[in-house]
């Protein structure tokens, strides 16, 4: 089962990239406008409507291989049962939590803790944080 989707998936690449290619290759349909009006170079506004050229027949091919291997991906994903995967199936006690860090890195003491001051309280002078007055 991998390996065909491993498989499928390449090939939808592929004629991914292909059209891409195949695309960017092609000569539009508007691209004769100018010379329609002016130049007398095309028989009508849009140019001839003749049969379509092979770049167009080819990109039609594999535009049909792409939709047919984006079907079969997402059949192929969906196929299995799968239980007890999704983030919402799982309660929020069973969820890892990680642990509180007790080093900050690139230092050789431990962090202090959560509660804790890193800085030593300033000693209380006896009259301080008061107005002076005259």
């Amino acid at each position: 089962m991998n390996v065909a989707l491993t498989l499928i998936l390449t090939v939808q690449m592929l004629t991914a990239l292909g059209m891409i290619g195949l695309i960017l290759v092609q000569h539009g349909k508007g691209a004769d406008m100018g010379a329609a009006f002016g130049s007398g170079g095309s028989g009508s506004l849009f140019g001839a409507s003749g049969s379509a050229n092979f770049l167009s027949r080819t990109t039609a091919v594999l535009a049909a291989v792409f939709f047919v291997c984006t079907l079969a991906l997402a059949y192929f994903g969906n196929a299995a049962p799968r239980t007890g995967t999704s983030v919402l199936d799982t309660p929020a006690a069973a969820i890892p939590t990680a642990p509180a860090a007790t080093q900050i890195p690139g230092t050789t003491t431990p962090a202090a803790p959560a509660g804790a001051s890193a800085v030593p309280p300033a000693p209380v002078t006896p009259g301080a944080g008061q107005i002076p007055t005259k």
